[in-house]
């Protein structure tokens, strides 16, 4: 699965503590879009901020670090991720640490969208726009049972998954040695590699999708919903930022 929140022991373990009501798919859906606005709240704050008091351009980039943006980038990525490592291990702490992954993701995406935007004037509400598109189209096709998670398409996504992590760990080593990967630039094969990510992450929706309705109707716990949703929110996070990546890498060739 995209999310490591996704795994069958997880669930197991939840399933098999004591609790009250039944996880629900419509339960799933309802936590997720309140998690998804929580994100969007410290995201917008973060634009209102920096985005309007500091102008455009360079100018505008540079009052923003000046004044704390990559505080709030790394205060972000760091809460969020020790709050997704906590909920790994204690599902039950889910409903509390739910708003606070989210409300931490809006923080960091905040920051990273308006560098990039501040780059790439539109840029943001382009990948926006393209991500809930492709969420939309996703859900669509799993309805409608034009997509589903068969054995041999969940070997394969999740063997794909696998392999950007590997292809990440990489180039974060690599960077960490002053070498710059052919990823980070706008070549035909660099912008290649991009669009290949950002379909992996698209298509890791149909397990997240599937994964949320086995584990409802094998009756996981209520709590289980928010914890469902992070997990479903983290995948459209990863596919978001590649999006924003690529077009970026679009937008520089121009």
């Amino acid at each position: 699965m995209s999310s490591p929140l996704f795994s069958d022991k997880a669930f197991d373990s939840a399933r098999s503590a004591t609790y009250e009501g039944e996880m629900t798919v419509s339960g799933t859906v309802n936590k997720t879009i309140a998690l998804f606005l929580m994100m969007i709240i410290p995201a917008a704050f973060l634009w209102m901020k920096y985005g309007v008091q500091g102008g455009e351009g360079e100018a505008g980039l540079a009052y923003a670090f000046n004044n704390g943006l990559s505080g709030y980038m790394f205060g972000g990525m760091i809460v969020g991720f020790i709050a997704s490592l906590v909920m790994m291990f204690k599902q039950s702490w889910a409903p509390y640490l739910a708003p606070v992954y989210a409300a931490a993701e809006g923080v960091f995406l905040g920051a990273v969208s308006l560098v990039f935007n501040t780059m790439y004037d539109g840029i943001v509400m382009n990948a926006v726009g393209i991500t809930l598109l492709i969420f939309a189209a996703m859900l669509l096709a799993y309805r409608s049972g034009l997509l589903r998670a068969t054995p041999m398409f969940t070997k394969i996504i999740v063997f794909a998954t696998m392999g950007v992590g590997v292809f990440y760990l990489i180039t974060m080593v690599m960077g960490m040695f002053g070498v710059e990967s052919f990823y980070h630039g706008s070549s035909p094969m660099s912008i290649g590699i991009s669009a290949l990510i950002a379909g992996i992450a698209a298509f890791n929706l149909i397990l997240d999708f599937d994964f949320i309705e086995r584990q409802s109707a094998q009756g996981a716990p209520k709590y289980m919903e928010w914890f469902a949703g992070v997990a479903l929110l983290m995948t459209l996070v990863w596919l978001y930022l590649e999006i924003l990546r690529l077009l970026a890498k679009l937008q520089s060739r121009d």
